[in-house]
């Protein structure tokens, strides 16, 4: 942060005659020594020692003194403003590494030392410890300062940034808090000018001796141009002094270091742009910056516009700025979002009351410079409105013709404006009304909250009974409120949005008192009754901006004042025009769950953002009305209406069902009903779309009936028709409603537990009626308690397998009478599964393998008549040669019957040669048959081994025939005769087989 150190030329010094004459510039004689350090302080403050060139000389030493100590800045908010405000350390550290908490703590540990202030300048030391092994770090620091400001810092820590480093705010520090223990010296002319010529020599000589490497060469030279009679050095009144300040016509501003500014900005446009740069670029520059150039506004700190200027100028040599214009391209969000802030800064610094009206002629003249430039961005495109002709959405009668209604007045809207008009004036106009500076965070690590703003009514002169904070929240009020088209593209829009957000977060940091509260009941009324330039009157345009946001912040703060108004104005409010032209009352939303398919809506690309403010609005009044049935019932009306999302209308009826059930009082009844409500609506919503999330709402809607009581669950049961599908319904609604842990929260007796009973019983035979596939299993389960809705279950289930009831169903709920203890029903739901049923020959992994091997083994365990009965249907479904052989060995290792559900057993196992395992058996040798031949049609060397094992398990199976050995030797025989050309699969058979 080297700059170079102020110089002014001195003049000889005046005589003791001339000082004591002088001492009334700044003392009247004999006053008291604290009215002396107010002179001082007023005259450090307003000019330096320069501003008459020999004042300085004739005021007398103590006097000087007292001015020099005075000059230095006598307030922390400044040196924290320049080393730290809105610094983000790197990602990973903590506040310990901002600059102002560093250097705190250097200071409270002692590291400073060796202080010496020499007229306007300060030095020091500054003993940084080392990191781990390594050693304690020496740097030396200088400080120039005038009229209560920095002007130039120079340490030998070499840091590079826009910030005062910890070593300039250390030493700075020290000379704030510890100001009487820093010696002091009057600047070095003065000094020199009470020398004779004998000292001045010496000195002079012995600074040299001291400095002999660095300071001989300089010198030597202005030596010889003093000796030089004609030189330049001899023709300068005076010498400079690079201690003794400047001069009134100077600028005097804090230190900025103006180099650094432009090089952070060139290495933010150098790294690939706006989305390439570091994270602490791209944050310094959208935050930090914007924060300090304002904090400098209010502080009436003309770096602010420095600032300003360097970074704009930076930002017009980016070259992709004259790239973009060639090829007729938009900039990036990410540019044109820092043009935009620029845009707002600039605004703030031209509009600033301090400034003084040539610095504004001279900001305005650079800005139209900049203007007139080719590359210089263009603001916002269309932000007035060109597209189709605007409709309104009802039927025209810092009464609507007659009216002539027929189109937005205010296209062009302010909130949302690149050059933010309602922010800045708002801001202006709340900065007048500070009841105190707000104090900047001195000690970020502590983390203090951030404390609350205060404002005070400041009277508007010449306007009695107005004030500057009645009139800025008029102006937000009026802005916020203005019906205005949305503008074109995705940042525009998402503009108008953030705008409105920090407009609302200003309006909640100011507590309203009765005159404020006056301002919103007068401003409520009069945009509803505002007409077409309001965004809350009667008649919205289907492009118009919509007012949720505003709404919601109007109605929490009138409700305690006036709710009548504030429910007025919220329900006004709830209108979402484009939604409700493109979709007329009543119809589906085209995507149940999420917001409307942005492809029907290609202009609104934040619908999805609106449509949640939107739901917000209307739990808000929700909440409020609780406990009143007719703003309640006003309110879910307006919801029915203006919300078509099923999604945030799900989360309405969540947030009323918790708001009217708290855990401390009773339920809030009516709250209730709306919440179901809305939870029915959305049942109806959603219905022919089925989604993931329809299993959580149907389960939410059980829950909240069953807070309501029995007569609500028993009433969405009956009319399940219109809300649930036969699975929902059955699975969840019919289940969830009779669970223990419901009927115990219902605490219903026993008539009444059986009605509820009986409501389930009949949905769940309905559901199965309707789709047996899915629903027939759990209508068994939910009757067994009740043998005629039981049989009405079985016979639903008989119907649908003749009616096209799939085997793998019909196999599940066979299994399920097994378990039940019903073996016959269980055998009789077998038999048809396996009549529609087909296993071909190489199906040997086919997915009903496992039920029909449980099938088998159940019709072996009932007895010999029912296994003969199946015999024929496994025939006829089941041509797979292993399956085959696996049910029959199966069967002939015991006796049929008396197995576990068997009534008695036979006297031995049956045997293949007679019925029915005969039929078995020649079927299987059959299958084995046939599949030999399929597989030997196309078979590969590669599966002659397969085959090989295949051939020795269907020998096993033949040989259970009587005569076995016969049939697969004609059997081996055929294939030999038949595949002769397969030589070597021949063999291998040979060989095997014989």
């Amino acid at each position: 942060m080297d700059a170079p150190a102020a110089k002014r030329s001195r003049s000889c010094p005046a005589g003791p005659e001339e000082r004591d004459a002088g001492a009334g510039a700044v003392r009247g004689r004999g006053r008291p020594e604290a009215l002396l350090d107010l002179s001082a302080k007023r005259v450090a403050e307003s000019w330096a020692f320069e501003q008459v060139e020999e004042r300085f000389s004739r005021v007398p030493e103590p006097v000087q003194k007292r001015i020099v100590f005075w000059s230095f800045p006598r307030s922390e908010r400044e040196i924290c403003m320049y080393s730290s405000l809105g610094y983000q350390p790197p990602e990973g550290e903590h506040d310990t590494r901002v600059p102002f908490t560093r250097g705190l703590h250097l200071l409270q540990s002692g590291a400073v030392d060796r202080v010496l202030q020499v007229g306007f300048h300060l030095s020091g030391n500054i003993r940084e410890p080392g990191g781990p092994g390594e050693p304690e770090r020496l740097y030396h620091v200088s400080i120039s300062f005038d009229r209560c400001k920095i002007t130039s810092v120079s340490c030998g820590c070499d840091n590079r940034d826009l910030f005062y480093c910890a070593h300039v705010v250390a030493l700075s520090l020290y000379r704030i808090r510890h100001a009487y223990q820093v010696e002091l010296r009057l600047p070095i002319s003065e000094t020199l000018s009470q020398m004779n010529r004998d000292q001045l020599q010496k000195f002079v000589q012995y600074l040299i001796s001291a400095h002999h490497t660095e300071v001989l060469p300089t010198a030597q030279r202005l030596a010889d141009e003093i000796l030089l009679l004609g030189s330049e050095i001899n023709l300068v009144h005076g010498a400079p002094d690079p201690t003794a300040g400047a001069g009134i016509e100077d600028a005097n501003c804090w230190h900025l270091d103006e180099e650094q500014i432009q090089e952070q900005v060139k290495q933010l446009l150098s790294n690939g742009g706006y989305y390439g740069a570091s994270q602490q670029l791209r944050s310094m520059f959208s935050k930090l910056i914007p924060m300090q150039v304002r904090e400098m506004l209010r502080m009436r700190d003309s770096n602010g516009a420095r600032m300003l200027i360097l970074m704009t100028e930076q930002f017009l040599q980016d070259p992709r700025l004259a790239l973009w214009r060639q090829q007729g391209a938009g900039m990036t969000d990410k540019c044109r979002q820092l043009w935009d802030e620029l845009g707002a800064l600039w605004v703030c610094v031209v509009l600033s009351p301090h400034c003084k009206p040539e610095e504004q002629a001279s900001w305005l003249q650079l800005l139209g410079k900049w203007d007139k430039l080719d590359v210089c961005p263009l603001e916002e495109g269309n932000y007035s409105f060109n597209g189709p002709s605007l409709q309104p959405t009802t039927a025209l009668s810092p009464e609507l013709l007659q009216k002539g209604s027929t189109c937005i007045t205010n296209t062009e809207g302010w909130v949302g404006h690149p050059l933010d008009p309602i922010g800045c004036l708002c801001r202006a106009l709340l900065e007048a009304c500070r009841l105190e500076e707000e104090t900047l965070a001195l000690y970020p690590d502590s983390g203090p909250e951030k404390r609350k703003v205060a404002y005070q009514h400041v009277q508007v002169p010449g306007s009695p009974g107005e004030s500057y904070l009645a009139l800025a929240l008029e102006v937000a009020l009026l802005g916020l409120g203005q019906q205005r088209a949305l503008p074109e593209g995705l940042y525009a829009q998402d503009k108008v949005v953030r705008n409105e957000e920090q407009l609302l977060a200003l309006l909640e940091e100011v507590e309203l008192d009765e005159r404020l509260v006056q301002v919103l009941r007068k401003q409520a009324g009069l945009l509803l009754d505002g007409g077409p330039s309001s965004g809350f009157g009667e008649v919205l345009f289907r492009e118009s901006v919509p007012m949720h946001t505003c709404a919601r912040y109007l109605f929490t703060a009138l409700l305690p004042h006036d709710p009548d108004l504030a429910y007025r104005l919220a329900l006004r409010a709830m209108r979402l025009p484009v939604l409700e032209t493109a979709l007329p009352a009543g119809d589906p939303h085209p995507n149940p769950l999420d917001s409307v398919m942005s492809n029907r809506f290609p202009r609104w690309f934040i619908l999805g953002h609106l449509e949640t403010r939107q739901c917000e609005l209307a739990s808000t009044m929700l909440t409020a009305a609780k406990g009143d049935p007719k703003w309640l019932h006003t309110v879910l009306g307006s919801i029915q209406q203006n919300i078509h999302s099923p999604a945030l209308l799900f989360k309405l009826a969540q947030d009323a069902c918790k708001t009217a059930t708290p855990a401390s009082a009773p339920p809030d009844t009516t709250l209730l009903g709306i919440a179901l409500e809305l939870g029915l609506q959305v049942m109806r919503m959603t219905l022919s779309t089925m989604t993931w999330r329809r299993r959580e709402m149907v389960r939410w809607l059980v829950s909240c009936a069953t807070e309501i009581g029995p007569q609500a669950l028993m009433n969405i049961m009956q009319n399940w028709y219109s809300l649930f599908t036969p699975v929902e319904a059955a699975t969840i609604v019919a289940v969830t409603g009779t669970t223990h842990a419901t009927l115990l929260r219902l605490q219903l007796d026993a008539p009444r537990r059986e009605e509820l009973w009986a409501c389930a019983r009949t949905l769940a035979l309905q559901c199965a009626m309707k789709d047996p596939q899915n629903c027939a299993l759990p209508a068994l389960t939910l009757c067994e308690k009740n043998h005629a809705a039981f049989e009405a279950a079985y016979q639903i289930v008989l119907d649908a397998a003749a009616g096209g009831l799939g085997h793998a169903h019909l196999f599940t709920v066979a299994r399920y009478m097994e378990h039940r203890g019903l073996p016959l029903r269980a055998y009789k739901l077998a038999t048809l599964a396996l009549a529609q049923l087909s296993i071909a020959f190489n199906q040997d992994s086919h997915p009903a393998v496992n039920d029909v091997l449980w099938a088998c083994s159940l019709s072996h365990s009932l007895g010999r008549h029912e296994l003969s009965a199946i015999v024929p249907l496994i025939i006829r479904s089941i041509h797979c040669a292993p399956m085959l052989s696996d049910i029959l060995r199966r069967w002939t290792l015991s006796a049929p019957g008396l197995g576990p559900l068997g009534a008695r057993r036979a006297a031995k196992p049956l045997g293949t040669d007679r019925a029915p395992l005969c039929q078995l058996l020649d079927a299987t040798v059959a299958a084995y048959i046939n599949t030999s031949h399929s597989r030997l049609t196309h078979i590969s060397p590669r599966h002659y081994g397969d085959f090989i094992e295949f051939l020795g398990k269907a020998r096993e199976t033949f040989l259970l025939a009587p005569d076995g050995h016969l049939q697969f030797a004609q059997f081996l025989e055929n294939l030999k005769q038949t595949y002769k050309g397969k030589k070597k699969l021949m063999l291998l058979v040979r060989e095997r087989f014989g």
